[in-house]
């Protein structure tokens, strides 16, 4: 691929369903030039309650379908999958690929001024332990405090973000971690952007937030551009393609209240082929 070709390549992105479209429409705020492929596993959400060697074998699935649309890059847009999956598939495929734990980490080790950090995600991503590890690797003095959330993937996607059985939920949830003196927490899902001012809201104005599809975003930028791979054409409008497992309209209508734009026509394709 000479590098133009290489320039205008799309980056591919990532996950279980479509809480990696928080991650996606993070991308199209601060690398407006790129092209995007999404895909959303959606025949096989969740992954949070699946085993290790599973979500492997599906991140591997799902990265050699982007690479057939030659992606110059991989985003894995699930923390699940980024906890249990990273290491295996970088090791497997030739393109850079990132995940969201990293930099969902990094930033809560630099706004945390007590050393106490909460982490609230899949059971998969608390069980792994991962942020917590990525954590006391930047900075052993930080205590974590990890909790798993299990409904507020359901919640989202069935569309009950407003209602008022997800700030119970919440409250049930997080009761425990607000009691805590935690002074910074990571949204260590896809899905909990899309609840963060429920969330905020509860947990109150102290604790800081921290979105690692954000963090990502700029990490992706950082990539990109040490590489030498940013598409730097402003004259043609970039290009999104989203392709799905399962239910193509039940995710185009809820990715239409998530991104900027209208989300185009959204394609199923049989991914236990890849």
């Amino acid at each position: 691929m000479n590098d133009k070709c290489k320039n205008s390549a799309p980056i591919g992105v990532f996950d279980s369903g479509v809480g990696g479209l928080t991650v996606v429409r993070e991308i199209v705020r601060q690398l407006p030039d790129e092209n995007i492929v999404y895909f959303g596993d959606t025949a096989r959400v969740p992954y949070g309650s699946k085993s290790k060697n599973t979500i492997i074998r599906f991140s591997e699935q799902i990265i050699r379908f982007l690479k057939t649309k030659d992606v110059k890059a991989i985003v894995i847009a699930c923390n699940t999958a980024s906890a249990l999956a990273l290491d295996a598939v970088r090791h497997e495929f030739d393109v850079p690929i990132i995940g969201v734990v990293i930099p969902g980490a990094r930033a809560a080790v630099e706004a945390t001024q007590d050393n106490k950090v909460g982490v609230i995600g899949t059971d998969a991503t608390v069980q792994s332990g991962m942020y917590t590890k990525i954590i006391q690797g930047m900075n052993p003095d930080i205590q974590v405090i990890e909790k798993a959330c299990p409904l507020f993937v359901p919640l989202v996607e069935e569309g009950f973000k407003e209602h008022v059985v997800t700030e119970e939920i919440i409250e049930y949830y997080l009761q425990s971690m607000k009691e805590s003196d935690i002074d910074a927490m990571i949204l260590g899902c896809t899905h909990y952007p899309l609840l963060r001012s429920k969330i905020r809201s509860y947990m109150g104005e102290r604790i800081q937030i921290v979105n690692p599809a954000y963090e990502t975003a700029m990490d992706l930028k950082q990539l990109l551009k040490e590489g030498n791979m940013a598409n730097d054409r402003s004259k043609m409008h970039s290009h999104y393609e989203f392709y799905v497992s399962d239910t193509a309209e039940k995710f185009r209508q809820f990715a239409n209240t998530v991104m900027p734009f209208d989300v185009p026509e959204t394609n199923v394709v049989n991914i236990e082929e890849y």
